[in-house]
């Protein structure tokens, strides 16, 4: 690894919210702001779905009724930090073995009674092996994180 080379991707953005609107936006509407062209299905995202408990997924629900599991929550913890894991490897395609997948950690930090700060956290990238880079670019860049926080930060308000 050299030492351009990160396992972790931060990102943070600035609502106007309060920390538990911030926190309930973020999962109970986050294919609200969730690109719909990132896509592994064969056609159309009709929903996105964020199940608001430990154990709970993240998967996106096809117009034709097929479904692509792609995170599993982790911790949710209301309204302060949720984590899930990142079950797409670098060919984009959905990894099975927890082991290869990384994690994103998002941590909501009041500023003030309507202010809440949002600390993205994607970690461990170097567990999908091979090509693990190709995950951190995707995630870091403009069309990864970047505009996940924008599109959210709009949608909050």
């Amino acid at each position: 690894m050299t030492g351009t080379e990160t396992t972790v991707v931060r990102r943070q953005v600035v609502v106007n919210a309060a920390i538990e609107q911030a926190f309930t936006t973020f999962t109970a509407r986050f294919g609200d702001f969730k690109p719909p062209e990132h896509n592994l299905l064969r056609t159309p995202i009709a929903e996105t779905v964020f199940e608001p408990r430990v154990g709970g997924h993240i998967y996106d629900r096809a117009t034709d009724g097929s479904e692509c599991h792609w995170a599993r929550v982790l911790a949710y913890e209301p309204p302060d930090r949720v984590v899930f894991s990142w079950d797409i490897g670098p060919q984009w395609q959905v990894e099975t073995d927890p082991e290869r997948t990384s994690e994103v950690e998002v941590r909501f930090v009041a500023e003030g009674p309507g202010r809440t700060r949002v600390e993205l956290e994607h970690r461990h990238l170097d567990r999908h092996g091979p090509g693990w880079q190709s995950v951190g670019d995707g995630v870091g860049g403009d069309r990864g994180w970047p505009l996940y926080l924008s599109r959210y930060a709009e949608l909050v308000g």
